[in-house]
């Protein structure tokens, strides 16, 4: 695989950190998971092909250890917020070299995800997606109701503009490192990733702009065009439609014509191809289709524009998208995919079910003698309570039996 051999330390997150050590790990990346004592488990469920040790970075033994594997690792992923880690005696100025100073891995690409910005008014404040997004400009342009926009659960965000920005750093970092052989830092926040991402509808609202120039819900593609939109079927279900140009539109508005006659249905008005863009008729268009659509089920819908360009296909539920799913497993698969490297199917360490999780610590033992500990060194370590009090516990009843 296209990262064999490279060495990740991520540090247990939520969302972003942890979607960007996945990509890795597919790839063939060593991902090791630094979880926190005692705490219960992550539900992680974007733990495949990584493993976990448990330290007490508050634990001069903990640190010691969270810093060895540092030093030795190719990629730190820091899912703290900005200065965490440099409190604790782990920022990149303890790695890398800096004027005339050596630090302990210059070769570290040393990846930091926050939320906000690391400078500005809320670099120190908590948040989530629905947070990054709105202060990014975007889920201002979102469709919605009249009222307010709709967000789209925390994808935009966390994984769109947050962990896959985040590995693309890491990787344009690592290309740059077989050049010059030094790491840097990669600094990737959510608010200034989204912006990124979102870079076509944000630069596409001033006047004039075909696109987004109009206020939401009024443009092409954020629902102001009943042509690009989701709609209802007689069993419940959902028919996405987007026939935007106007031979897709011609071939969607014939067949849904055709459909609608040879089932009996008989209306006032008959929407033609040259009624796509006059936007007049657009709210009159949008019932007919609305009022279509609800005449028949979502599948007899499919197959009536099933094998057409009529940019017309059903809405999925997860598990019937799995089921069409070339792999056929409902963990989505790794994409995209290398002719000659292609990323692992599935995981040496978590199994391929939807809900594997990766429990805290399942591999201290494992970790620590890669790193050359001893097995005195390693209950020395578990005696100070480095991996935590719940370890320390476990080995003291089992030195009484």
């Amino acid at each position: 695989m296209a990262l064999n051999g490279l060495k990740v330390v991520e540090f247990a997150g939520l969302a972003p950190a942890p979607f960007a050590g996945l990509i890795l790990a597919h790839h063939g990346a060593s991902v090791i998971r630094i979880d926190r004592p005692s705490s219960p488990s992550t539900n992680d469920a974007l733990c495949e092909g990584k493993r976990s040790i448990v330290l007490d970075t508050k634990n001069p033994a903990g640190l010691a250890i969270a810093k060895r594997l540092i030093a030795e690792a190719d990629v730190l992923i820091d899912t703290f917020r900005p200065g965490v880690l440099e409190r604790l005696g782990l920022g990149p100025e303890v790695f890398h070299h800096d004027e005339g100073k050596k630090g302990l891995n210059d070769k570290l690409i040393y990846a930091r995800i926050a939320g906000f910005p690391r400078e500005g008014p809320y670099a120190s404040m908590a948040g989530h997606d629905i947070n990054y997004i709105a202060l990014s400009g975007i889920l201002s342009m979102l469709p919605g109701t009249s009222e307010k926009p709709s967000f789209p659960l925390n994808l935009l965000g966390d994984f769109a503009g947050g962990g896959l920005l985040c590995a693309t750093g890491i990787l344009l970092a690592l290309i740059e490192r077989g050049k010059s052989g030094r790491g840097q830092v990669v600094n990737a926040d959510v608010v200034s990733g989204t912006r990124y991402v979102s870079s076509f509808p944000l630069l596409n609202t001033h006047n004039g702009s075909p696109y987004f120039s109009e206020p939401r819900g009024c443009n092409g593609l954020d629902g102001g065009a009943p042509f690009y939109d989701v709609y209802t079927c007689a069993d419940g279900k959902w028919m996405s439609l987007g026939c935007l140009e106007p031979q897709f539109f011609a071939t969607f508005i014939d067949r849904f014509n055709a459909a609608l006659q040879i089932n009996g249905r008989k209306t006032q008005w008959t929407p033609t191809r040259a009624k796509q863009f006059t936007k007049d008729d657009w709210p009159k268009l949008r019932k007919y289709i609305e009022d279509g659509f609800k005449t028949l089920p979502r599948d007899y819908w499919a197959d009536v524009f099933h094998d057409s360009d009529a940019c017309a296909v059903p809405v999925l539920t997860p598990a019937e998208a799995a089921s069409i799913d070339p792999t056929g497993s409902p963990r989505p698969a790794p994409h995209p995919r290398l002719s000659r490297t292609p990323a692992s199917a599935s995981s040496p360490h978590v199994g391929s079910s939807a809900t594997a999780i990766l429990e805290p610590g399942t591999h201290n033992e494992a970790v620590l003698i890669e790193l050359g500990l001893s097995a005195e060194e390693r209950g020395t370590l578990v005696q100070a309570g480095a991996l935590g009090e719940e370890a320390r516990d476990k080995w003291k009843a089992k030195a009484k039996l």
